[in-house]
């Protein structure tokens, strides 16, 4: 079996950050090692998600992993998704300002609107098809991965149509224990 290698980080400013992503045609062994390759920088880098297009590659898949770590120790623990070809089927009308980061921003937190609840589809590294409601942190950061495959990064997110108007009446006590970590704590994804 072939051993997991780390993968140079994406930083704002590379082009393949703004790329929208092609679909996955092909769900083969190159693909299983892309994602264990993806899956050892994610964890390297302490993230909670890791998109394609941030180690290089422009197509549509990108890792979920919420699960206490150093920088977010209260994170609940779901284990690894890995998600390819995604698509948001339905958005609540609810949505949460919280602070993020990104491990293609260094040192960046921002304010980020992101709706509640979604509903998604998906396939599997073996193209298997999956359909969920996620919420909170977890729909949280399927949004945050998901902007990387449109090339959308948080950057772009805060200035877009959808943040500004609703700012000041969103919620914003959620997720501070898992967003908001003091300056000691790396600021990445």
């Amino acid at each position: 079996m072939p051993t997991s290698d780390t993968l140079t980080i994406a930083q704002t400013g590379d082009a393949i950050l703004t790329c929208r992503t092609q679909a996955v045609v092909h769900f083969d062994q190159a693909l299983v090692q892309l994602a264990d390759n993806m899956m050892a920088t994610m964890f390297a880098a302490n993230g909670v998600g890791i998109a394609a297009p941030q180690v290089f590659r422009d197509i549509a898949m990108f890792i979920m992993h919420s699960r206490p770590n150093e920088r977010y120790p209260d994170a609940p623990d779901m284990g690894a998704t890995i998600v390819v070809n995604p698509q948001i089927v339905s958005r609540s009308d609810e949505m949460e300002l919280a602070t993020e980061g990104c491990l293609s921003i260094a040192g960046k937190r921002v304010q980020v609107l992101r709706h509640k609840k979604i509903t998604v589809r998906y396939q599997t590294l073996s193209g298997a098809s999956v359909e969920k409601e996620l919420s909170d942190f977890v729909a949280r950061i399927f949004q945050h991965e998901y902007d990387h495959l449109q090339g959308i990064t948080l950057l772009e997110r805060i200035n877009m149509d959808d943040q500004v108007p609703l700012k000041a009446s969103a919620p914003q006590r959620h997720f501070p224990r898992f967003w908001q970590r003091d300056a000691q704590v790396s600021n990445n994804d």
